[in-house]
């Protein structure tokens, strides 16, 4: 609207009157955290690091050229895995370390950087030098802070200025070599005129290892075995030299893994990326399997999972935690840890009695899955099933929807099971809310996901699928982000209109996906914003209220055929 018109003449203006369409949110981002072989690159331990795939994981959580699993079989890369295996696509990974806590720091010559010869023998090995004064093994930093050493070709040292003047340059037999230690693009030190020889004339040229010792930031070691000089020449190239692995004490592993909001790190870290829906910490129970956690402090940490997913303030609760059950079987007077395999259904049932937690927002499947293990040849490990789990939401979000039970799907990567539940074992678990996965070989359907309950209460049936709790999550997070531009507008008819056709033409477009039950849309969902809503004291405050009402489509988890003998009139 123009504010006035001075001179005759046509004039055109644009009228803002149609209703702004809503974009559905992501509900397919994962968040991990657990123990992990490495933190390189961008990456840095207790931080949130986005990834897209499994080589982007080995980049920033894995050795140069290794497979990115772990000597103590940390479950974090099993889960990462299994969620990229079964369709998962963007995830957030937090690494609380690269050891177990309270674990003997490996010698210098284990986690030394090694230098190979042009001909791939061992020839320097180089360590970060620490503070002498350093009570505590530091934690890793990321690439931008790690010590980058660059071996390049020299040659001996130039003759003195006082040299006489028949004096010969001694021959450049291509022994010598410089190293250049960076930090990023910046240059610390520079050793020029080396060469692997101890006896060499320090006219000429100088001994690496002793030159190397006046350095700051690295501790040089000669691993080379017997040959000559030329021989034992470390080949030309960029080596990076990582710091010795973080070692927590083993009272700080709860803390580690809860962390610190404001600082963004650990579990607590993951819940400020907002588009994380879907939490799950595996290697929570590797820290109870190995005794750094008991049983009570597994608990807390579950039960701070579910409080964080049932707090989004300011905006409505969307995220969901998946939660793995502890291999213990419940004794009368104290819990017996067993191994994954051995724990039967009615342990689980037990141990789910004495969490006594229970929460729309939490998912539990039973049992642990058995996967191929690369640090053992391939050979058979028993890890928690949440990161395969997550996947399959991920994949059933993309194939048919937010609104399918992820329920019914084959797990990928599962060899076996830790224990095979038949369909009388699961009429315990089902009701608890315990989704078991089932082996349906006698059917020739093999592994599948057979049971898509949340933990909420047996009574409260309104919340009992994943699938609903998900898809209203999914329409009360979309309908908040696609409604940001009515904030300050002018609370009349015309904005309750706007707003109407708005979150109609949402809900409709879900009714058409058929996330959403009713043969019309008008059986299917309601948006009221009218005057006996937004009453003139409600507008006097400044609050524009909509009242929206959604019938969710539920998962056939009882499929009954009711036959019976007909015999047609003659």
């Amino acid at each position: 609207m123009a504010l006035d018109y001075f001179a005759p003449g046509v004039y055109v203006e644009e009228v803002d009157r149609g209703s702004r369409p809503i974009e559905g949110v992501s509900m397919s981002v994962a968040g991990f955290v657990g123990f992990s072989e490495d933190v390189r690159g961008d990456a840095e331990l207790f931080k949130p690091m986005m990834i897209t795939n499994w080589s982007q994981y080995l980049e920033f959580f894995g050795k140069p050229g290794s497979d990115g699993f772990t000597d103590f079989d940390a479950y974090l890369p099993f889960a990462v895995q299994g969620w990229f295996n079964n369709g998962g696509g963007r995830c957030w990974v937090v690494s609380i370390g690269t050891k177990l806590p309270g674990s003997a720091p490996p010698p210098p010559e284990e986690t030394a950087t090694k230098l190979f010869t042009a001909g791939g023998k061992p020839s320097l090995g180089m360590n970060l030098r620490l503070p002498e004064a350093a009570g505590e093994v530091p934690a890793l930093p990321g690439a931008g802070d790690r010590i980058v050493i660059s071996v390049q070709s020299s040659t001996p040292k130039p003759l003195p200025e006082d040299a006489p003047e028949d004096a010969e340059l001694p021959l450049d037999t291509g022994e010598f070599f410089s190293v250049v230690v960076k930090n990023g693009a910046e240059e610390l030190e520079r050793y020029d005129h080396l060469t692997m020889n101890p006896q060499v004339d320090t006219a000429f040229a100088d001994y690496a290892v002793t030159a190397l010792e006046a350095s700051e930031f690295i501790v040089t070691s000669d691993i080379s075995r017997s040959g000559q000089a030329l021989s034992r020449r470390p080949g030309n190239g960029n080596y990076e030299v990582a710091p010795p692995p973080y070692i927590s004490p083993p009272d700080r592993i709860a803390r580690d893994l809860q962390g610190v909001r404001d600082d963004r790190e650990g579990i607590q870290g993951l819940f400020e990326v907002d588009e994380v829906a879907m939490i799950a910490c595996p290697d929570l129970m590797r820290a109870y399997q190995d005794g750094l956690l008991d049983l009570d402090q597994v608990h807390g940490i579950m039960e701070m999972l579910l409080s964080l997913c049932e707090n989004s303030f300011p905006g409505p609760a969307y995220r969901m935690a998946v939660l793995d059950p502890p291999p213990v079987k419940m004794g009368k007077n104290d819990d017996a840890a067993v191994a994954p395999e051995g724990q039967r259904p009615q342990h689980v049932a037990e141990w789910l009695s004495a969490f006594n937690r229970r929460s729309m927002f939490g998912a539990l499947y039973y049992p642990w899955i058995k996967v191929a293990n690369p640090r053992n040849g391939g050979r058979p490990i028993m890890v928690p099933p949440c990161g395969h789990m997550m996947g399959i939401w991920c994949r059933t979000d993309q194939s048919r929807g937010v609104f399918k039970a992820p329920a019914n799907e084959t797990p990928r990567g599962v060899l076996g099971l830790a224990y095979e539940t038949n369909m009388r074992e699961q009429e315990l678990l089902n009701p608890l809310g315990i989704n078991c996965i089932r082996n349906f070989a006698n059917y020739n359907r093999g592994y599948k996901v057979w049971g898509a309950r949340t933990l909420v209460e047996p009574d409260n049936i309104q919340w009992r699928y994943i699938s609903v709790r998900r898809l209203l999550s999914y329409i009360e997070k979309s309908i908040e982000i696609g409604t940001q531009w009515v904030v300050f507008e002018p609370n009349d008819q015309d904005l309750w209109a706007r707003v109407t056709r708005t979150v109609s033409t949402f809900l409709t477009r879900l009714w058409r996906e058929g996330a959403l039950f009713g043969g019309s849309p008008a059986e299917s969902f309601y948006v009221k914003c009218d005057g006996e809503l937004n009453t003139h004291d409600t507008m006097m405050m400044g609050r524009l209220y909509v009242e929206i009402g959604v019938c969710p489509v539920r998962p056939a988890e009882f499929v009954i055929f009711r036959i019976s003998q007909w015999a047609p009139n003659q």
